[in-house]
């Protein structure tokens, strides 16, 4: 959250002011946008990452909420809390503003809301077993559609943009304004992948929160991280890793990159004890929702113009950095009152 929140445009603007055309900020730069097509940067696991992390989240909330609430009204909530987040990506997508004919129906929000309460409600009728099985068949299902089921006028097995079947589906049943032209990048057929994203985090969640000892669950995610991106990687060539169709190798490597960061930081700050630069993070993941909301209708951006303007190309280092100590402010001090937002 931090970085779509400000801290990437930081890290960018300064790095270009103080080390301009060096190897470590074209590095960044690159680093810090998405991949067009198929490839993967580090701005690319953002999105399955917060996805993966709802499901670990789940993996904890739901089981409580389940002893309280039984299985119904648990239900209940996870639908409620996937079409309040659904309208609320609507709004944060333009609403109405522009008629009906231009609402986009699917988005980031949309998508979390979708993928985080089908994946919560399989895992409460699932053990660990049923939920790896159903990864696995949302994986290699996905795979055979997009590689066999043919796209009229183009054929089988296209990749490429426009011309798969992801896209396909989306010219022809997504209504209302689409990201990409006739297509979205948060379709309808690429939820499915997005659903395994979600159940890998409610599997690491469950992993982590189990009677094993430390050192086990700490060297069990960091062993699994590394093997799903090493299998990502050698299911590209076949189903490249490609974020805007949500590709069964693209869930892999962000996947394991995800179970990977999750088992080092478990070992930091949960083994280790490493606690003191935590607070921080902590305020932002306590309303990570309302953050991204408040940044998406433009309120971070519309104080920061108003408290420096526009001070030119050399300084947007100035805006980015006032930027984000607004959001680090208003974090705070939602956490220092005991305010959460939550969905």
């Amino acid at each position: 959250m931090c970085w779509i929140l400000g801290l990437g445009g930081l890290v960018k603007g300064v790095l270009d002011r103080i080390m301009p055309g060096s190897v470590l900020t074209s590095v960044a730069a690159h680093q810090l946008e998405h991949a067009a097509w198929d490839g993967f940067r580090f701005y690319d696991l953002i999105f399955p990452l917060f996805l993966f992390i709802a499901g670990v989240s789940m993996s904890i909330a739901l089981p409580r909420r389940l002893l309280r609430d039984g299985t119904a009204k648990t239900v209940r909530h996870l639908i409620e809390r996937a079409l309040i987040l659904v309208i609320l990506g609507i709004l944060v997508s333009g609403g109405l503003r522009e008629g009906w004919d231009q609402i986009r129906w699917l988005g980031v929000l949309q998508r979390i809301g979708i993928a985080s309460a089908a994946a919560g409600a399989l895992s409460l009728f699932m053990g660990w077993r049923g939920l790896l099985m159903t990864l696995l068949t949302l994986l290699g299902g996905y795979c055979l559609l997009l590689s066999w089921v043919p796209v009229p006028g183009i054929g089988l097995g296209d990749f490429a943009e426009g011309r798969n079947l992801t896209n396909y589906i989306d010219s022809l049943w997504l209504p209302g304004r689409k990201y990409d032209g006739d297509h979205d990048p948060e379709g309808i057929l690429s939820t499915l992948p997005a659903i395994a994203t979600a159940l890998m985090g409610i599997l690491a969640g469950k992993w982590i929160t189990s009677e094993k000892e430390t050192s086990k669950k700490t060297c069990g995610l960091i062993g699994m991280g590394i093997a799903m991106i090493a299998l990502g990687w050698l299911w590209h060539p076949f189903f490249p890793v490609i974020k805007k169709i949500w590709s069964s190798s693209f869930v892999l490597v962000a996947g394991g990159w995800s179970t990977l960061l999750l088992g080092v930081f478990y070992w930091i700050v949960d083994v280790r004890g490493w606690q003191r630069w935590t607070p921080p993070f902590v305020w932002v993941g306590a309303n990570s929702i309302a953050l991204y909301l408040c940044a998406g209708f433009g309120i971070f951006r519309s104080v920061t113009e108003r408290l420096v303007g526009h001070p030119g190309k050399d300084w947007t280092w100035v805006t980015a950095l006032v930027s984000f100590v607004l959001m680090l402010a208003l974090a705070r001090w939602l956490w220092k009152r005991g305010i959460l937002v939550r969905i």
